[in-house]
């Protein structure tokens, strides 16, 4: 990514990394995780999955985007890398990576899940009894869903999806006089079949195949299982009678998803936004991965789907792992898997206290998902039932749930809205369509909420809403009081015991005022207009960030150097990076901890020496943005949605609040400081672009185990009997630098 020759003597040599080349290192180390042998193999096999998932949506949206970016002429991007190169570098890096990826599954995963009583079956491992079973199977439960396509030469092709895999078959005609002449005559045929979303990838056989048929549905006990990929491809000529069956190979493409919705149609935004998603289905493909077995047939599909050499990737093993996760989580066989960690109950909503009384006494954090997100969810459901609320607004970026499911699936956020709407509350929702890959989700939501008698907005023309904020609003003694949210991270019930993030609640007047000014803007007519607290993308946020990297700048000399520690997902925004650098040169010591991208590069004599960048991947996916400046000894802490990129600053509304409340800064100086520490589970990035495991010592310290084991301190504590003295002490202090200094 980067060169070992770096410095800043030469104004032609890159200040900075390739944003793209970033986050495919970003997946090496979460493949890295996958190859650790002191994991458990299903847990391993989770970051494998993984990195096929994101592999997926990585050429679907930035391979596209390079792609086209490339047939318009455009030019380098600021680390100086040519299209041509780029896309050259991210084919053999993903080619790696995934070898690297397969080489581990095939090697060291399978055998080991074997081992212990779970195997995967693959056609040459199928006895009589297996192969009696699942030719069974195949005739009943599948061969009657499949349809197969043909492929006719002078005809487009048939509809091929994007998230789709498919099967493709080689066939001969038979011949009947005996001769050959028909097989002769004609030109082999393609055929494809898609394998429906509807069907299990994962068939599981009996523990005692004489005991129990195929055509039973009883839930089978035993370890082995079978791939229904491997059964299409076996048994795949029961769908071409009359013909044989010469070759055959399992595919799947991803297409070009990285194109907006007309921003013009305000009158018929809906539609735009379905049209959007049927475009993109038919889009064109940017990749292809395949199984080995026919040549023909991948070059041939390649043909008909315009793609090089260069954008077709051979895999040896089961496709697409990332629809494979649910086998990570497989019941019976706890032993593979590292224990699930714990969530704990936030102990400032212990008891039968008001929600309402406990907010408006003092603010309250939650760190998820150490702690529970029930207290978000009860937020909105102890609203929708409070007589005294007479309104909730709220910004919902990914919901997470099925609208079109059972009720079990439904969101409770949007549960609790519907009823809240229905029990004639004035509930307005802003719903941003286009959260890319969850516009069908979101439409159904939007649907739903309207029908309820919620007031749905669809986001803003030309920007996304990713901020992360709801406000209560109730009537009181004293008047009309207003209670607010505001979060790192979405209301997504699921991803809250997966993802890391921040939240805060507060009923703060001056936070609250600016909450209501921050929806008005965003339903109605409005100037924009400057809050007290509440920063906002793209007003003023990046303008915001730079004064306050600035400042601490001109405030930093020898004797007190300038701090500044950020934790993101992502930073590459050039001009934020240039003022870091500066920032740098004055003698601020920075600490960058960034889960993914990172175009900025540290270490570099006369520019970046006193950057710090670490990476930390863990148990949960880091998520949460916390900002951190000294500020010459008045420290300020904020909390935000948004990451340093331009996109976040540029081009979405986010929001950016800060930490007010002394016990809450402690405790965020507290995190940061962790992840400061953290040897276990860290990397730091060199200037060469290479990410280096930080030396763990006789004791590696873990920032995720040190926030669960607090997380169960807090916890025991609420049941602890309560002590005749306490003993107070003054916490004071400097985050310390990933050094412990």
């Amino acid at each position: 990514m980067g060169s070992d020759n770096l410095s800043n003597d030469n104004n032609t040599v890159p200040r900075f990394f390739n944003r793209d080349l970033s986050w495919i290192d970003f997946n090496e180390r979460v493949l890295e995780e996958g190859l650790r042998g002191d994991l458990p193999p299903l847990d391993r096999f989770w970051f494998l999955s993984v990195v096929s998932a994101n592999f997926d949506e990585f050429f679907m949206v930035r391979v596209a985007a390079m792609k086209r970016a490339l047939r318009s002429g455009a030019g380098d991007d600021p680390s100086g890398i040519s299209l041509d190169e780029l896309l050259r570098k991210t084919a053999e890096k993903v080619r790696s990576i995934t070898e690297r990826q397969y080489r581990c599954l095939l090697n060291e995963i399978f055998p080991l899940l074997r081992r212990e009583g779970l195997e995967l079956l693959r056609p040459g491992a199928y006895t009589l009894p297996r192969m009696d079973y699942l030719e069974t199977f195949f005739l009943g439960q599948v061969y009657p869903v499949l349809t197969p396509l043909r492929l006719e030469e002078d005809e487009e092709l048939p509809f091929i999806g994007g998230d789709n895999l498919y099967a493709a078959f080689l066939l001969d005609a038979e011949d009947e006089g005996g001769d050959g002449r028909a097989a002769r005559e004609t030109s082999p045929q393609i055929a494809v079949v898609q394998l429906p979303k509807g069907l299990d990838r994962i068939i599981w056989l009996p523990a005692d195949l004489s005991r129990q048929s195929a055509a039973e549905s009883a839930e089978p006990r035993g370890g082995n299982w079978a791939l229904l990929d491997d059964l299409v491809l076996t048994w795949g000529a029961y769908l071409f009678p009359g013909y044989l069956l010469r070759e055959s190979m399992l595919f799947k493409i991803n297409r070009d998803a990285d194109f907006s919705v007309d921003e013009k149609r305000d009158e018929d935004f809906l539609e735009a936004m379905e049209e959007l998603i049927e475009g993109r289905s038919h889009s064109p493909a940017v990749r292809m991965t395949y199984s080995a077995g026919s040549r023909r047939l991948k070059e041939e599909l390649a043909r008909r789907l315009e793609l090089d050499e260069q954008d077709l990737y051979e895999v040896e093993g089961p496709m697409d792992l990332g629809s494979l996760m649910d086998l990570a989580n497989v019941r019976g066989f706890d032993s593979l898997r590292l224990k699930p960690w714990k969530i704990y109950n936030n102990t400032a909503f212990s008891g039968d206290e008001s929600l309402w009384d406990r907010i408006s006494q003092r603010d309250v954090l939650i760190h998820l998902p150490y702690e529970s997100f029930d207290p978000v969810v009860r937020f909105f459901q102890d609203a929708a039932a409070d007589p005294q609320v007479i309104s909730i607004k709220t910004a919902l970026y990914r919901t997470g749930g099925n609208s079109a499911g059972s009720s079990a699936a439904v969101s409770p956020i949007v549960r609790a809205l519907e009823q809240a709407a229905l029990k004639g509350k004035h509930v307005t929702a802003v719903v941003e369509l286009k959260a890319r890959f969850d516009e069908e989700r979101n439409i159904s939501w939007a649907n739903r909420l309207e029908k309820a008698g919620v007031i749905v907005v669809y986001g803003i023309a030309r920007l996304k809403v990713h901020a992360k904020i709801s406000m209560v609003i109730r009537r009181e003694k004293e008047g009309i009081k207003r209670y607010v949210h505001l979060s790192s991270g979405n209301y997504n019930d699921k991803t809250a015991r997966l993802y890391e993030d921040l939240g805060l609640f507060t009923a703060r007047e001056d936070i609250a005022m600016d909450a209501s000014v921050f929806f008005n803007m965003l339903t109605g007519y409005s100037a924009i207009q400057s809050m007290r607290k509440l920063v906002i993308a793209p007003t003023n946020l990046k303008r915001r960030l730079l004064e306050l990297i600035e400042r601490e700048t001109k405030r930093s000399n020898q004797e007190y150097p300038g701090r500044i520690v950020a934790k993101l997902n992502a930073l590459a925004d050039p001009d934020v990076i240039e003022t870091l650098y500066r920032a740098s040169q004055a003698g601020v010591k920075i600490t960058l901890v960034v889960r993914g991208i990172c175009m900025l590069i540290p270490g570099l004599t006369g520019l970046s020496e006193n950057i710090t960048v670490i990476s930390i991947i863990g148990h949960y996916l880091e998520h949460s943005r916390i900002y951190y400046f000294a500020n010459g000894g008045a420290e300020e802490y904020y909390l935000a949605s948004a990451d340093w990129m331009p996109r976040n600053l540029e081009r979405r509304v986010e929001l950016m609040f800060p930490v007010l409340q002394e016990d809450i800064k402690t405790r965020i100086r507290d995190i940061l400081g962790a992840y400061c520490r953290d040897t276990a589970q860290a990397r730091m990035l060199e200037h060469n672009g290479s990410w280096k495991r930080i030396s763990k010592g006789d004791e590696p310290f873990s920032a995720q185990e040190h926030f669960l084991s607090l997380a169960a301190k807090a916890s025991e504590n609420l049941w602890a009997p309560r002590q005749e003295f306490v003993v107070r002490r003054s916490v004071s202090g400097v985050i310390p630098d990933s050094a412990g200094n």
